[in-house]
């Protein structure tokens, strides 16, 4: 038989508890790690700024985690995912050109201008954007 009157574990009532609220994202974690950085920082220099800074965004954080407003703090994420992408993109397609420069070459479309990846064999090849399907003649 089962034990009806039992009292619900740590992790049920912590489930209970965070039912209808927010929880964890992107931008909760990067505020977290936004605040450890000023914390080090904090550990060199003491300064009350810093002090003052850190419990701010914490506390934001915080806050963001337990809110209702579940609607408002998917569009805040969204706003934030969105404002990291382009310089995100740019950092990787670094990493592809640094990690690809003895065997390809990148070369933007005239007309998408998006980045192709293409063989590094010299001479005038005609390219076919797969995106937009635009030839034109790339140098190598």
């Amino acid at each position: 038989m089962r034990n009806y009157n039992r009292r619900p574990s740590l992790r049920e009532r912590i489930a209970m508890f965070m039912a209808d609220r927010y929880g964890f994202d992107r931008l909760y974690y990067f505020l977290l790690a936004i605040c450890f950085i000023l914390i080090v920082i904090n550990l060199f220099f003491n300064l009350y700024v810093l002090s003052i800074l850190e419990v701010v965004i914490f506390i934001y954080a915080f806050s963001r985690v337990m809110s209702r407003n579940i609607y408002k703090r998917q569009q805040e994420n969204e706003k934030f995912i969105r404002f990291i992408e382009k310089p995100k993109k740019l950092i990787n397609l670094q990493k592809c050109k640094r990690r690809d420069r003895k065997t390809h070459v990148y070369k933007k479309c005239p007309s998408c201008k998006n980045n192709l990846r293409l063989p590094r064999e010299k001479g005038e090849h005609t390219v076919v954007c797969p995106c937009c399907k635009h030839r034109f003649n790339v140098k190598i």
